[in-house]
């Protein structure tokens, strides 16, 4: 499959609504023939007479044959998504009946659509920029409110005029710098190199706040993965199925049940939280249990969040302070969740109070103080940058342009501290524009187009 931005004035045509049998189906079509397309196969108005934005009932034939009762309707360019002449035929939701209607379209001079392609339409026509594009994918994939909201404010240009205004403050003196060269026999400065030094350090500063901002955004799109992890029978099993309101996890006495993590997603407070129920850690000499226990080393080291669960009926203050210990040195945020609370010894709880006053303490299986919990992991994600409308990086294509710009503004002090000639300066500078411009869509590429829209779904 390819994309080129030049051949995309054929009319396109896809299913719009999910694959399978439903109350109704949408079928989408775009492109300057699509009215007309329609209206060969269409009784009842003649569509290509309509105003744009209205609704119309009629069949679907094919000849004399009635295929579907319809309702059409009509956006006439350049008033549509894809500023195209677009049509949206709902039918009866029969898998049935949407192959044929599209196979009759497709017959009357429609194509079947690529994956993305009317998105991708929206973009080459100016309807918003790349950045903007991404979005509507996230948008459809969101499955929190956090994940919806930054899609909507990406969506609606927020990260675009952020990227958008750095660039064009750059533009300015880029300009400057090249008229320099022009009149490279002359003794000339347009551009104030002091002004243009205060600039990037400008520059740079939003850039760094937009870079360091994609772990939250990383957070807000995919969600957190958090492992619980603990000794054999401390209740993690419990606990997971607590969460999550189900038996999702098997709940023995017998120590070393899970062999293998279990894992699932908890929505806490607008985030996805992707708990993972892991082996117990524990020295054993079961090949099975150890490979399980090797790979909940693993799955802590690449966590976001580990929730260390002890059982307050079954563990010393020394074992604690050692796996705290270790913990620690392993350099990933956790939360002290102490389990069994209505069973355990007071003076280890009180110790523990005095000690790490930031202990959670809970009864897994009596569902007790879970809100605690959620509450304690809901701030280590640390949503108030978020709340507070920053804009936030949440694609890690965006993220990686960033990096670069960031680079080549730092190259641009280096070049300004050593005093290079102007045309490597130019350089530097038009690199810096050139990874700003590929976030939005102003540099872009064939290859970056299919990259980014064929991962979305047909119909889009």
């Amino acid at each position: 499959m390819s994309f080129s931005l030049h051949e995309h004035s054929d009319t396109i045509v896809a299913l719009a609504t999910p694959q399978g049998v439903g109350a109704i189906a949408v079928i989408r079509l775009s492109g300057k023939e699509a009215l007309r397309l329609t209206n060969k196969v269409f009784k009842g108005k003649d569509l290509e007479k309509q105003d744009s934005h209205t609704i119309h009932f009629g069949t679907i034939r094919d000849g004399d044959k009635i295929i579907d009762e319809v309702l059409v309707s009509l956006f006439v360019a350049p008033k549509s998504f894809t500023k195209e002449n677009v049509v949206e035929i709902s039918t009866h939701g029969s898998s049935y009946i949407v192959n044929q209607v599209i196979k009759l379209l497709i017959r009357n001079g429609a194509r079947p659509a690529k994956p993305g392609e009317f998105t991708q339409r929206a973009f080459l026509n100016g309807q918003f920029d790349l950045a903007q594009a991404e979005a509507v994918a996230d948008l459809i994939h969101s499955d929190s409110e956090t994940s919806h909201q930054a899609a909507m404010h990406q969506m609606r240009g927020g990260f675009s005029g952020e990227i958008q205004k750095l660039r064009a403050e750059l533009i300015h003196f880029a300009s400057m710098i090249e008229l320099e060269l022009d009149f490279g026999e002359e003794d000339v400065e347009f551009a104030s190199r002091d002004d243009l030094r205060i600039l990037v350090e400008k520059l740079l500063r939003a850039v760094e706040l937009l870079i360091g901002s994609f772990d939250l955004g990383n957070v807000i799109k995919n969600g957190v993965p958090t492992v619980i992890a603990g000794k054999p029978n401390a209740g993690k099993s419990t606990l997971l199925n607590a969460l999550l309101n189900e038996e999702k996890a098997i709940v023995s006495e017998i120590a070393g049940t899970t062999r293998d993590f279990i894992e699932d997603e908890i929505n806490i407070g607008g985030v996805i939280f992707r708990f993972i129920d892991t082996a117990g850690l524990r020295e054993t000499t079961d090949i099975i249990e150890s490979i399980g226990v090797s790979r909940t080393h693993e799955k802590m080291k690449t966590a976001s969040l580990i929730l260390y669960l002890f059982d307050l009926t079954d563990t010393d203050l020394s074992e604690i302070e050692t796996d705290i210990a270790k913990l620690e040195d392993l350099g990933v945020p956790f939360v002290k969740v102490a389990n069994k609370m209505d069973k355990g010894n007071p003076n280890l709880i009180s110790t523990l109070k005095t000690n790490y006053p930031d202990t959670i303490f809970i009864s897994a299986g009596q569902k007790e103080n879970l809100e605690a919990l959620k509450d304690r992991v809901l701030e280590l994600v640390n949503l108030d940058k978020f709340r507070t409308g920053n804009t936030i990086v949440t694609n890690i294509r965006h993220y990686d342009s960033l990096m670069k710009t960031r680079d080549s503004l730092l190259d641009i002090l280096q070049g300004l501290e050593i005093q290079i000639t102007n045309d490597f300066l130019a350089m530097d500078i038009r690199r810096s524009l050139h990874f700003l411009g590929e976030i939005t869509g102003e540099i872009t590429t064939d290859d970056l187009l299919e990259n980014i829209f064929r991962k979305f779904c047909i119909g889009k």
